[in-house]
């Protein structure tokens, strides 16, 4: 059984996606926009993902651009055949 482990960032708006992720990019941080998971009902239905490694450098980023709407940092666990956890990123 395969398991996924991964971050996303969560907005309330897709224009604030769209913003985020390209920062992202221009920070040399590998990412992709996704669908939110069902456990973050709230927002637009879009995240960014990426992976947990990258964490202090997507911070850093988010500290430097203040972008507007953040639901918030999680955690995804995705296990084939099981239910996505998702969690706050701590």
């Amino acid at each position: 059984m395969q398991q996924e482990v991964f971050g996303i960032a969560s907005f309330r708006s897709r224009q604030q996606v769209m913003k985020f992720e390209g920062a992202l990019r221009r920070a040399g941080v590998r990412v992709e926009v996704i669908t939110t998971p069902r456990d973050v009902a709230v927002g637009c239905g879009l995240s960014v993902r990426f992976e947990l490694a990258e964490q202090a450098k997507v911070m850093e980023v988010y500290r430097q651009l203040r972008p507007s709407n953040l639901i918030g940092f999680y955690r995804v666990e995705r296990a084939e055949g099981q239910r996505t956890i998702t969690r706050p990123l701590g």
